[in-house]
C-alpha cells in the first residue's frame, strides 16, 4: 500500500539503553506519525537486554530509513551528539527512549522551522501514568500545560528540535555531565542568540517511576547534576531554608507554641499546585485511589525535596574536585 504521508526533512534522534520493554511502542508511534522523518537514527549505549533485536526488527516498518549507532559506555550527551552529528539533514528532532510520540509530534515540531529565523522548537511533554501512585507523582512533578510561560519554557529532550548549525554553535550537548544535561544545552542555545518558539502540541508520553527507590534515584541523579552544572544555586538555597524553617516551626510547636495554623497554610501554599493538578484527574479516579492519591501528593513532594537535598551537595562537591565548565542560573 502506498504511504501519501508528506515527509519533512527532519531526522528524529534518539538515544536508548536496554529498552527492549519500551522500544516497540516507541517505534509503533514513530510509525505512525502524520508526517513522516526523513530518517531515524538510534544511538544504543550498550543495551544488554535485547534492545538490538527489537531494533532490527523495525527495519523497513517505520516508512522512512532507520540507522542504529552502536556506543557501547556512551553517556546520554554523547549519544545524542554522535547521533545528531550522523543526520543527513539540516534539522533533527530530538527524543529518548522509553517515550510514545503523539501522531502529530513531528509535524508539529517541523513546521516552525519553514520561518528561516526560527532555531528552537519546544515540545512539550505529559504523565503517561498507570497506576495511582504514578498519577500522585505526576501531579506532584510535572507542569500542566497551562502553568508553562513559553518565552521562558526550557525544552527537555524529550521533545525538541533544533537546525543542526545551532547545535554546532552551542557546541552540543556536554558530554562531561550525566544528568541536566539537556537544561546546560538548552542554555547554551539561548546564550548563543537562538530564538526558541513553544510548540505545546508536539507532546511526548512518558511513564513516571514507580516506586519511591527508583523516584528517590532519579530526583538525587536530577539534583547531583544541577550541583555538577551549578544550575539554580538559589533555588536549592530556598529549599534548605524552607525545610530549615519548618523544622524550626514544628519544634516550637512541642513547646507549646502557638504556630501550628501559619505552618498548616505555609504547607498548603507549598502543595496547592500539585493538588490543583491531581483535582482535575481525580474524575477518572475511584474513590479508593481519590484518598491514596491525594495522601500521596505531599508525600512524594517532600521525598522528592529530599532526594534534591541529599543530591544537590553531591555535585557541588564534584564540581569543586574537577573544576567542570558551568554557569550559575
Amino acid at each position: 500500500m502506498r504511504d501519501n504521508r508528506s515527509q519533512a526533512d527532519v531526522s528524529i534522534v534518539l538515544t536508548v539503553l536496554n529498552e527492549a520493554g519500551t522500544i516497540g511502542d516507541l517505534f509503533r508511534s514513530i510509525a505512525a506519525q502524520t508526517v513522516r522523518p526523513r530518517e531515524v537514527i538510534v544511538v544504543d549505549g550498550g543495551s544488554r537486554d535485547g534492545t538490538q533485536a527489537r531494533i532490527e526488527w523495525w527495519h523497513g516498518r517505520l516508512g522512512c530509513p532507520l540507522r542504529v549507532i552502536e556506543a557501547d559506555g556512551a553517556n546520554i550527551s554523547a549519544g545524542r551528539n554522535r547521533g545528531i552529528a550522523a543526520a543527513r539533514t539540516p534539522v533533527v528532532a530530538v527524543t529518548d527512549g522509553g517515550v510514545i510520540l503523539d501522531p502529530v509530534w513531528l509535524a508539529t515540531l517541523a513546521a516552525p522551522f519553514a520561518d528561516p529565523t526560527v532555531d528552537v522548537v519546544s515540545g512539550f511533554f505529559v504523565s503517561d501514568a498507570r497506576t495511582t501512585f504514578e498519577i500522585a507523582l505526576g501531579a506532584a512533578t510535572l507542569p500542566d500545560r497551562a502553568e508553562i510561560v513559553p518565552e521562558r519554557f526550557l525544552p527537555s529532550s524529550r521533545s525538541v528540535a533544533f537546525r543542526v548549525a545551532v547545535w554546532a554553535n552551542a557546541g552540543g550537548y556536554p558530554e562531561w555531565l550525566d544528568y541536566c544535561e539537556d537544561l546546560v544545552f538548552d542554555f547554551a542555545l539561548r546564550d548563543s542568540g537562538c530564538r526558541f518558539v513553544f510548540a505545546p502540541d508536539a507532546v511526548a508520553h512518558f511513564r513516571p517511576r514507580r516506586s519511591f527507590g527508583a523516584f528517590w534515584h532519579q530526583y538525587f541523579r536530577y539534583a547531583r547534576g544541577d550541583g555538577k552544572a551549578d544550575l539554580w544555586r538559589t533555588r536549592h538555597l530556598v529549599r534548605y531554608g524552607t525545610y530549615a524553617a519548618a523544622l524550626a516551626l514544628v519544634t516550637m510547636g512541642r513547646r507549646g507554641k502557638p504556630i501550628w495554623l501559619p505552618a498548616l497554610l505555609a504547607a498548603l501554599g507549598y502543595f496547592r499546585r500539585p493538588f490543583l493538578r491531581l483535582w482535575r484527574k481525580l474524575p477518572a479516579l475511584s474513590p479508593g485511589q481519590r484518598i491514596v492519591a491525594v495522601a500521596l501528593v505531599p508525600l512524594l513532594r517532600a521525598w522528592g525535596d529530599a532526594a534534591k537535598m541529599a543530591g544537590y551537595p553531591v555535585g557541588v562537591m564534584w564540581r569543586w574536585r574537577h573544576a567542570a565548565p558551568h554557569e550559575t542560573k
